[in-house]
């Protein structure tokens, strides 16, 4: 891991805001940032806060892909945050153990969600469930009552040893 230099950070900061919308990159990657490189390439691979994996970026689009403290940390800096998608208490657990989440169960989302985009799924009380991507549009997720409306990548239960910086 290495602190970013001044073009990274602007990168990650650029796509932040791009992604998630004005203000989040910079509220996101403001300090105590560190990145780890892929050593092929060169290129961003993770992102790490105060040694936590925050974001992975993806090198098939590079968008950034959330880890759960990624997520917790958008909940607590930013009100409202952006592309949440609320599902119902009574499947909490089971989406906290990495299970997707159903149309059936989606109590509301951003409406501006598009399919393929970041999501971070709460409970009613805002409480972070995963982070995973979106199947449907927001306003779809809210008037369907069947199939998949979140593809969850991880639970907040799942959270991987990627914490832990490797030498």
């Amino acid at each position: 891991m290495q602190p970013p230099s001044k073009s990274q950070l602007r990168k990650l900061i650029a796509v932040g805001n791009y992604q998630f919308g004005r203000g989040v990159g910079s509220t996101l990657f403001r300090r105590n940032v560190a990145i780890k490189c892929s050593r092929r390439t060169g290129r961003i691979r993770h992102v790490y806060i105060r040694g936590k994996l925050v974001a992975t970026l993806r090198p098939k689009d590079g968008f950034l892909a959330l880890t759960p403290d990624g997520a917790d940390t958008i909940l607590s800096k930013i009100t409202p945050a952006p592309n949440v998608v609320v599902a119902n208490a009574n499947v909490a657990d089971a989406i906290k153990e990495g299970g997707d989440v159903f149309a059936k169960h989606v109590r509301s989302a951003d409406p501006g969600l598009r399919p393929g985009e970041e999501v971070i799924v709460t409970d009613p009380n805002g409480t972070l469930l995963g982070v995973g991507s979106a199947v449907l549009a927001g306003q779809e997720m809210t008037s369907f009552t069947r199939g998949v409306a979140v593809n969850l990548r991880k639970g907040s239960n799942d959270r991987s040893s990627h914490n832990r910086p490797s030498a």
